[in-house]
């Protein structure tokens, strides 16, 4: 890596992976499925002991496919406030779905619902908890 620009890592503390995830909306969650892998912008919400999950259920869904073959599930959540300032954390568990919520509920937690081509009355909003059985934050110094 004689040519490579690059720039050092370091681990976070737990206070500064909760600090992070308390502050975050969004995040890409990875599913796996025998080879494949699929991975989808979600939002999610933590509130200092549980992370939950805010997914879109709908008939002939890839995403919900995909989470039912998933053992562990990885969330990954970032930032990069410059070019050498950033942070990411991932953390690692299996997805639970949650008794339904009402949707006043739903909206206090997570911040507003994307729909991508998809018709409002078509989707329906789950929300599930990922047991955190390994959370990993890395920053920039």
């Amino acid at each position: 890596m004689e040519h490579v620009e690059y720039v050092y890592t370091f681990g976070m503390t737990p206070a500064e992976v909760g600090e992070s995830l308390r502050e975050g909306e969004v995040g890409v969650l990875a599913l796996a499925s025998d080879s494949d892998a699929y991975a989808v912008p979600v939002g999610y919400h933590y509130d200092g002991e549980r992370l939950l999950v805010r997914l879109g259920e709908r008939d002939d869904s890839t995403k919900m496919d995909f989470l039912e073959s998933t053992g562990t599930a990885t969330l990954v959540v970032y930032e990069k406030e410059s070019e050498t300032s950033s942070w990411s954390v991932l953390v690692r568990g299996k997805l639970v779905g949650l008794p339904p919520e009402t949707d006043r509920e739903i909206n206090e937690q997570f911040g507003p619902f994307r729909l991508f081509d998809e018709g409002v009355e078509d989707v329906d909003a789950a929300v599930y908890e990922l047991r955190m059985e390994e959370v990993t934050g890395r920053r920039t110094d």
